[in-house]
């Protein structure tokens, strides 16, 4: 297809108790390698996190989201791993982990814009 350029995602979810496996979907990073493009998009609705887990840190949990973007655009302050190339930071940051923070599976898909189709998921997974 003309114009298109590949892409790929992952859902980006706080799972408050790692051991019951209950998350929320918070935000969405996406590469696009032909376009240079590497953006993470979220947003901690508090509401549904204090429903899921009411002991939850929401201010931790919203420094964590912090310096998961700093490594998404490769902030020099925010570590070694930021300061890898695009390419390695998504792979880095969508790395399969039992932490708070946690991505889905990384998806592909075809796109003329990236920063439209980032906008698109984040709104159809998130909000």
């Amino acid at each position: 297809m003309p114009g298109t350029q590949l892409f790929e995602y992952a859902v980006i979810r706080i799972v408050p108790r790692v051991e019951r496996e209950e998350f929320l979907n918070v935000g969405v990073v996406l590469y696009c390698k032909d376009a240079a493009f590497l953006r993470v998009k979220y947003f901690v609705e508090e509401n549904k996190l204090k429903a899921l887990c009411g002991a939850t840190e929401i201010a931790q949990l919203k420094q964590y989201l912090a310096a998961f973007e700093a490594i998404c655009n490769g902030n020099s302050n925010a570590g070694p791993i930021a300061r890898l190339d695009a390419p390695s930071r998504f792979r880095w940051l969508t790395a399969t982990r039992s932490t708070v923070v946690q991505t889905s599976r990384v998806h592909p898909g075809l796109c003329k814009d990236p920063s439209e189709t980032l906008q698109r998921l984040y709104e159809q997974l998130v909000l």
